[in-house]
């Protein structure tokens, strides 16, 4: 294995710990939590789908999330970015719904963590260099893109963590 995707599997392995920390401990009602008006969150659908809040230009300044909407994004990113990495089309944003509950959720997060582990276990040289156009309109080497994604994983469950503080300090 090259010292570059030692190097993105550390990363990974290291966000993911910290994941453990945070989403055994989720609960519907701290997933769907609004920490303030306006927050974006997922709604049940008429179709019976949870679908996120979401404008195609982002507000500024940014609505706070609720854990459930941030897990979605999480499920939208890594799906994609799975996709992606296998020069698979990525699935369209409307496409993907969030599970419905703190525990499909974190079952559907564990099953793109090992598939996420598995195709990073399965990089061969020359790999990290392929062009991938996710998440950016050209494309840029897979290793970048990967990178991109453990630090996004980071930054979620670290958004993650501070809203279930939040929830659980306001009880």
């Amino acid at each position: 294995m090259a010292d570059e995707t030692r190097t993105l599997t550390w990363q990974f392995e290291l966000a993911w710990k910290l994941a453990q920390h945070h989403l055994p401990k989720l609960t519907d009602e701290a997933c769907l939590w609004e920490p303030a008006p306006g927050s974006w969150t997922v709604r049940k659908s008429v179709d019976g789908q949870w679908r996120p809040d979401w404008s195609d230009t982002e507000p500024d300044p940014a609505p706070p999330a609720t854990i459930g909407w941030i897990t979605w994004q999480m499920i939208w990113w890594w799906s994609s970015a799975l996709t992606a990495s296998f020069t698979h089309p990525v699935p369209a944003r409307e496409s993907i719904a969030w599970p419905g509950s703190a525990e499909a959720t974190v079952l559907h997060l564990g099953v793109l963590s090992r598939q996420w582990s598995t195709m990073l276990s399965a990089l061969r040289d020359g790999d990290l260099r392929r062009p991938v156009a996710y998440p950016w309109p050209e494309p840029r080497p897979l290793g970048l893109m990967l990178a991109w994604a453990n630090v996004e994983l980071t930054k979620n469950i670290t958004e993650i963590g501070v809203m279930r503080h939040l929830y659980e300090a306001r009880r």
